[in-house]
């Protein structure tokens, strides 16, 4: 397993371990914005840091240049750390995580598809698509399973 598909194989295993966190600060404080807020705060203070540590701030200079659109990524995130934050107490982190993991799966399949946003294509195949309804499926039995 390469080191990119590591990195990517902890932040996939992070994904349901914020929820959880961050749901139950919400729950805890009485204010899922707040937990966000907090969340997001520590998120930016870590990633000021990793920046500062890798070298990176003169790309800050670069940021004028850039397409506006391409800023809409920072709402993205915003909208799952809201929303995860606000259904995983009620609808349980497992099910949020299903329908996210499902949204991941046709977002990422269409991103690929049509090489979106500079995405490297690969085209979706009988084969690539029946995968994806496999992984799909697997999720889904995890959360039937769960409650049979």
């Amino acid at each position: 397993m390469t080191h990119q598909a590591l990195i990517m194989l902890a932040a996939g295993i992070g994904i349901p371990l914020l929820a959880a966190l961050n749901a139950r600060l919400g729950a805890n404080i009485g204010s899922p914005a707040a937990a966000a807020l907090i969340l997001f705060i520590v998120a930016f203070a870590a990633t000021a840091v990793t920046m500062v540590l890798s070298g990176g701030t003169g790309a800050l200079a670069d940021l004028p240049d850039q397409p506006r659109h391409l800023f809409l990524a920072g709402l993205l995130v915003a909208f799952y750390v809201l929303s995860i934050t606000w259904v995983a107490p009620t609808f349980g982190v497992g099910n949020a995580v299903f329908f996210v993991l499902l949204g991941q799966l046709i977002s990422a399949a269409a991103i690929d598809h049509f090489g979106l946003f500079g995405a490297q294509v690969a085209s979706l195949s009988p084969m690539r698509a029946a995968g994806i309804v496999v992984m799909a499926a697997g999720v889904a039995l995890t959360q039937f399973a769960a409650r049979g």
